[in-house]
């Protein structure tokens, strides 16, 4: 029994042996074999692994990544196993399920610069207060979307001291501390958007020496009242409840650039630094009345006995602070009656006025605030009754919206005053137009109609909804408009030379919605004209063509159109690229030509599939869509009505021949007769 005994110990020995051998000569060959990148995808120093439903990160990658993306998978935790072995500079975990953070984990992650946990579980792990340990080289961390509330960011950034970028936006914070960022003194960009802060304690911003640009819009914040983070470049307090904004009173230069307070409930000018740099400054959709600044609330108003009370609990100031870099100010959608021109001394360099949509019934520009670096003014949607602009103001405006006022009897050369304007945006006002036979007097008085004539640098000029009766002879002659809207003037009469001087610049012409029953003038005289709107409209025919067209666009939509003159068809043929022609009561056999080009060529037609014909079939009226017209078709009924026209000539010809015989054998008769009575 115990040599059987040896064998097995042997055998035994034996086994073992082998398996440390082929063990060995796995790992000794494993550093030879290739690694198996899949399913990742590498790109020099970039490994892309994101959305390919990874539970794990992949084991097999290179060891020095640059960026590795992991983003858009199912990852849940995040363990030293997987991670801290490799040489990372970015590493995108954005859109997992990750809810577990090894503490420490990225210690010894020293090239570690963005980390993006964006949109994952960071609530869970926050839960449990464990901090997730050094983020030493960390520059840009982005925590988006992780369902975090007040204090839960402290673990991530307690011990994160190159911190430079920071998102939070899209959880659900409703306070910042004043111990918040302590632990990230380097920060110079933190994005609060889209949470529910409702308090900001004293001092929580004050510790970050480099922050310039600070996002906490869409929060709940009702008042800021004495902001004095000096160096600040970029403030956005846009969508929150501000009733005010003030500046705590110092001799102190900010260096704010950018202060966004649109969508708020403002109700006064705020109070900015005395000595400041703001370039841009929105203040649109708010609450304002007045242009006035305020320490406090002017006024409350509140509910007793049924009652409406306004008490004053401060006095307002008649004037707003200095802002001599101002570029751009917007302060549309509010509730403003009145602005004074006193207003504007300070903004020497405004660029940029929107006052649209307010409630404005005068506006005038004097020469103690003559606005001189303004390019574009907005006072669209208002009331405007009132609009001055005394000489020399207004130097370099360029754009004028004036849409949608009661504008009527305003000085008829005010336009003219203005000498860089190239865009006149009067939709929807009671304006009428001047012509060449208008006397030019009463430069300084309201007048029935407005001079657009003599005006060189105007370029696009929109009169549409304005109840235009005429456009006189030589109505803008004098400009080199390149767009011209005279749409929406029911009844509007044109004269035949209401275009003259735009031969050579006119582009763009719309005459849509005009209820024009003719088009009098010869727009082929018009060599620059390219788009052309005369739809809406009631024209039975389109007006001949003279000469080549340069047109490329055409609409002739909902007209009375039945044929298509064939010169006129010919000479837009060339250029033209573009038509809409549907709505009108077309001829399928009385188009021929127009059928022939539009097979043939390239030119597109959008609403071909609605455009239709009528024809005659068994003395019943008839619709198709002109693609289906077949110029057999056609040739068919024109060969019958070719008959019927050369029997009807052939027909007159017998009954001229017969009457002609009739005249002839009249006189014989008449001489015979004579004869045999001598």
């Amino acid at each position: 029994m115990r040599p059987q005994g040896k064998v097995t110990l042997y055998k035994s020995t034996m086994g073992v042996c082998l398996w440390l051998f082929l063990a060995f000569m796995n790992e000794a060959t494993a550093t030879f074999r290739p690694r198996q990148l899949s399913p990742c995808q590498v790109v020099h120093m970039n490994v892309y692994c994101n959305d390919m439903n990874l539970r794990t990160v992949p084991a097999e990658l290179p060891p020095d990544i640059h960026i590795l993306d992991l983003s858009q998978n199912h990852l849940q935790n995040l363990t030293q196993e997987f991670l801290a072995f490799y040489t990372i500079h970015h590493l995108n975990l954005h859109s997992n399920k990750i809810q577990f953070i090894q503490p420490g984990l990225f210690r010894n992650m020293t090239n570690l610069q963005e980390l993006d946990l964006s949109r994952n579980y960071l609530d869970i792990f926050a839960a449990s207060k464990t901090d997730v340990g050094p983020l030493s080289t960390v520059k840009r961390l982005s925590l988006s979307g992780n369902g975090l509330y007040t204090g839960m960011t402290d673990f991530f950034l307690r011990d994160a001291p190159s911190l430079v970028n920071l998102s939070l936006d899209g959880n659900s914070i409703t306070k910042i501390s004043k111990d918040t960022f302590s632990g990230s003194l380097a920060l110079r960009n933190i994005d609060l958007h889209n949470n529910v802060i409702l308090e900001i304690e004293e001092g929580a911003f004050e510790s970050l020496a480099d922050l310039s640009e600070l996002d906490l819009s869409t929060n709940s914040i009702t008042c800021i009242t004495d902001f004095n983070l000096s160096q600040l470049k970029l403030l956005n307090l846009s969508r929150n409840s501000l009733e005010s904004f003030q500046t705590m009173d110092s001799d102190l230069e900010y260096e704010l650039q950018h202060l966004d307070l649109r969508e708020n409930k403002i109700h006064y000018f705020p109070v900015l630094p005395r000595k400041n740099k703001l370039l841009y400054l929105d203040l649109s959709r708010n609450l304002m009345r007045s242009v006035n600044t305020t320490s406090l609330m002017e006024e409350l108003e509140y509910i007793r006995d049924g009652r409406f009370t306004t008490h004053a609990l401060s006095c307002s100031k008649n004037a707003h602070n200095d802002l001599p870099r101002l570029l751009y100010l917007d302060m549309s959608y509010n509730q403003i009656k009145s602005i004074s021109a006193s207003f504007f001394r300070g903004l020497e360099a405004l660029e940029v006025l929107n006052l649209s949509n307010n409630c404005l019934e005068a506006f005038s520009v004097d020469r103690s605030s003559p606005l001189d670096s303004l390019k574009t003014l907005d006072l669209s949607f208002n009331v405007l009754q009132n609009l001055s602009f005394e000489e020399n103001t207004l130097r370099l405006l360029e754009e004028l919206h004036l849409m949608g006022n009661i504008l009527s009897f305003i000085d008829p050369t005010i336009f003219r005053r203005l000498p860089r304007i190239r865009e006149l945006h009067l939709q929807q006002n009671f304006l009428s137009v001047c012509g060449s036979h208008h006397q030019r007097g009463h430069r300084s008085q309201a007048g029935d109609c407005i001079f657009f004539s003599s005006i060189p640098t105007l370029r696009r000029l929109y009169l549409s909804g304005n109840n235009l009766q005429s456009v006189p002879q030589g109505a803008f002659h004098g400009t080199s408009l390149w767009l011209l809207d005279l749409s929406g003037n029911p009844g509007l009469d044109i004269h035949k030379n209401a275009f003259s001087g735009l031969e050579p610049s006119l582009t763009h012409l719309s005459l849509r919605e005009n209820d024009l029953p003719v088009l009098s003038t010869d727009l082929s005289l018009l060599s620059g004209l390219r788009d052309v709107d005369l739809s809406m409209n009631r024209l039975t025919t389109l007006p001949l063509w003279n000469k080549e067209s340069s047109i490329e666009a055409l609409n002739l939509q909902n007209n009375s159109l039945v044929t298509l003159e064939y010169s006129t068809v010919l000479a837009l043929e060339k250029t033209l690229k573009t038509l809409y022609l549907g709505s009108n009561p077309l001829s399928c056999c009385g188009n021929l030509q127009f059928l022939h080009m539009v097979r043939r060529s390239s030119l597109d037609i959008p609403d071909l599939a609605s455009v239709t014909c009528q024809y005659t079939q068994n003395s019943e009226r008839k619709e198709m869509s002109i693609e289906s017209v077949e110029q057999e078709h056609c040739e068919t009924l024109d060969r019958k009505s070719l008959g019927i026209i050369i029997i009807i000539i052939t027909a007159l010809v017998l009954i001229a021949v017969l009457v002609l015989l009739s005249k002839i054998c009249h006189p014989r008769r008449h001489r015979l007769r004579g004869s045999f009575k001598a």
